[in-house]
């Protein structure tokens, strides 16, 4: 028997601070899915409570590089049910996203046994106000006959309802994963999104819409005159947000302005000078209000602001950096496996060192994601065969502790490598590593097989 050379894992080590991707994890060809015909598209639902209606809408599926199908464009038929259709603001919502037809079917004539697939998806949430809900279904499926139709499933999730007015549900996109020889996934996008209306429901204010802004200090304390970080989410995306200091009932004459990004968060500073003052707000607006504002978080002056005669006040300021990560390589070479036998290709991830130079009071996440092992021939080994086992080491004097993220699959959804949590202040050195395997059918085709390991820090 021939041995299987050295697979090689190429990872992607840019410095950004965000990111996010799918890849689908190849698998046999038994459990490939390929696009089937549909029809057109369904009105929207009116401006009123009713009956959620079954809607079709193009979508766009990758079926696995395996089965050897190229992308194609079909139909689904879903519906969006609800278990409240007038809730009140606050209230928790129950939606199920049903698959009626699914744009999939089973392209071979092996027959797929039942209990294989698990499904999720996303439901896009419209008019007052604007979410995206995560819903998952059960591990249960009837069995599939070759070249038979994918038979219909359920997803359920939740949402909160956070303003009142006519709130619209739509499906989203979904992929259906399968746990059949191999791991298998196959996405389905809308082609055109948003796709129609299924369900609407109508919120009403219950005693008053929910002010979810928020805001943390990079500090608890300081002396007069020094200048304190402010973090805040979930404010009006491109609002002017006052910083204030208050002194019980009061605001004092500390202040600041930021803009509120396109998310709803800011990052500002505000010096304060009042000895006075216990607390830090931000709003929205021309003065305080509770209900378009956030706090107050508790704030100590630990010292006056006066002068001395025949003193001098002597000042300074630490800079912010930023967060980032180096690696001592970029390649990785597993041990080889025979040809007949199988087992896992062995390795160890290239040290990566995590520098937070950031201050305040955010952590950070280290996550990975990789391709599926490509070899001779169009052979390949599925993304989700590649397992790592993560460890994390925090240089001592940081004052954030880096976690290790779970052993297990790494895939083309992708896992958590390492982590530190928020905190009143954070930041550090920190170096992460892997212990890498590669779980190599017996019969692959003998070869050279590679992937991309891609890293993202955020």
């Amino acid at each position: 028997m021939r041995p299987i050379t050295h697979p090689t894992i190429r990872r992607s080590a840019a410095r950004r601070r965000s990111g996010r991707g799918r890849r689908l994890a190849a698998a046999l060809g038994v459990c490939a899915l390929v696009v089937a015909g549909g029809g057109g598209l369904a009105t929207p639902a009116q401006a009123t409570v009713t009956a959620s209606v079954p809607v079709d809408f193009p979508t766009h599926c990758v079926p696995p590089d395996i089965a050897g199908i190229p992308p194609i464009d079909g139909t689904t038929k879903a519906e969006i049910t609800v278990d409240n259709a007038v809730p009140e603001v606050g209230d928790t919502v129950t939606v199920t996203y049903t698959v009626v037809q699914p744009a999939a079917g089973n392209p071979v004539d092996l027959p797929l046994p039942a209990d294989i697939m698990t499904p999720t998806g996303r439901v896009a949430v419209g008019g007052a106000q604007s979410a995206s809900v995560t819903v998952t279904g059960p591990k249960k499926n009837a069995p599939v006959p070759g070249k038979g139709a994918f038979p219909s499933f359920s997803m359920t999730g939740t949402f909160t309802v956070t303003a009142p007015g006519r709130i619209t549900l739509s499906p989203g996109d979904y992929n259906i994963h399968t746990s059949y020889i191999m791991e298998l996934d196959t996405p389905c996008t809308v082609t055109d999104p948003p796709a129609p209306v299924s369900e609407t429901i109508i919120a009403t204010d219950g005693g008053g819409q929910v002010n979810e802004r928020s805001i943390r200090l990079g500090a608890g304390s300081g002396a007069a005159g020094d200048a304190v970080t402010v973090t805040g989410a979930k404010f009006t995306p491109g609002a002017a947000v006052t910083l204030a200091g208050r002194a019980g009932d009061r605001q004092t004459a500390d202040t600041a302005t930021v803009t509120a990004d396109a998310t709803g968060g800011f990052s500002g500073r505000i010096t304060v000078d009042d000895p006075a003052t216990t607390g830090i707000v931000a709003y929205e607006g021309d003065a305080w209000d509770a209900a378009r504002g956030a706090g107050p978080q508790a704030y100590t002056v630990t010292g006056g602001g006066e002068v001395p005669d025949g003193s001098q006040r002597l000042t300074t300021s630490v800079r912010a950096g930023t967060l980032s990560m180096v690696q001592d390589g970029d390649t990785v070479d597993l041990s080889a496996v025979d040809f007949g036998r199988g087992g896992a290709a062995r390795g160890s991830l290239r040290t990566v060192t995590v520098e937070d130079y950031r201050g305040g009071p955010a952590g950070w996440s280290l996550t990975g994601k990789v391709t599926d092992f490509t070899g001779p021939g169009g052979a390949a080994i599925g993304a989700s065969a590649l397992r790592w086992t993560p460890a994390c080491a925090t240089k001592p004097g940081s004052p954030s502790t880096c976690a290790a993220g779970s052993a297990g699959p790494v895939g083309g959804a992708g896992a958590t490598l390492a982590s530190t949590p928020n905190g009143t202040a954070t930041g550090g050195e920190f170096t992460v590593d892997a212990r890498l395997a590669l779980a190599v059918p017996a019969y692959t085709a003998p070869g050279a097989y590679s992937g991309v390991l891609t890293l993202t820090l955020t």
